[in-house]
């Protein structure tokens, strides 16, 4: 019997569920398994992407986002909020950015032909769970991507936010909750620690 593959979903307010991802995604490359880290939302800016684009030709990363974040209007704090002003797009409920619509189309369709090619043994969609709690994607397509998944593909999803529907068919659900954070004190988030 070949590998089984599960779904998981990492969620929650709390710091962690990319850098989970992430280590996830190394232990399955040293373990020789073909990885696809496609990040929703995020562009190859983030300082992880220097050393996971060098590390192995067994994993493959592709970031789908803008040089700005895009943030559904009410979802987040007005606190937060002030501190991304500059570098956000905020949205009505229902009238999402049509080229960031479009974007995470294009990341969904990458997707769905890296679970059920059986190229990769394990796809990371990384804050597609954000994507989809924002109206970027919707929950129909999400659940066609999981129920088209190989057996033989882990499938792990990522970011805030996750809805009942998609907690109730993953297979491992972990909440990622903050307890508390410096960010509370002021302190911004810093280079190679948060991004």
């Amino acid at each position: 019997m070949g590998f089984k593959g599960y779904v998981q979903v990492y969620t929650g307010n709390g710091k962690g569920k990319t850098t989970a991802a992430i280590g996830l995604a190394l232990r399955a490359v040293g373990a020789g398994k073909k990885v696809l880290f496609l990040q929703f939302m995020k562009t190859k800016s983030y300082s992880e992407h220097k050393i996971l684009l060098q590390l192995s030709p067994n994993l493959t990363v592709e970031a789908l986002g803008k040089p700005f974040f895009v943030v559904k209007e009410g979802t987040v704090p007005e606190e937060e909020l002030e501190k991304w002003r500059q570098q956000a797009v905020i949205f009505p409920p229902g009238q999402p950015p049509r080229e960031y619509v479009e974007l995470m189309k294009k990341g969904l369709e990458m997707a769905r032909a890296a679970v059920s090619s059986g190229q990769y043994q394990v796809v990371i969609l990384d804050e597609l769970v954000v994507a989809l709690h924002f109206g970027l994607v919707q929950w129909e397509d999400v659940c066609a991507l999981i129920d088209g998944k190989a057996p033989g593909v882990e499938l792990v999803l990522t970011g805030r936010g996750a809805p009942p529907e998609l907690i109730e068919k993953a297979d491992l659900v972990t909440e990622m909750r903050e307890v508390k954070h410096y960010y509370a004190r002021g302190v911004d988030a810093r280079r190679g620690i948060e991004h």
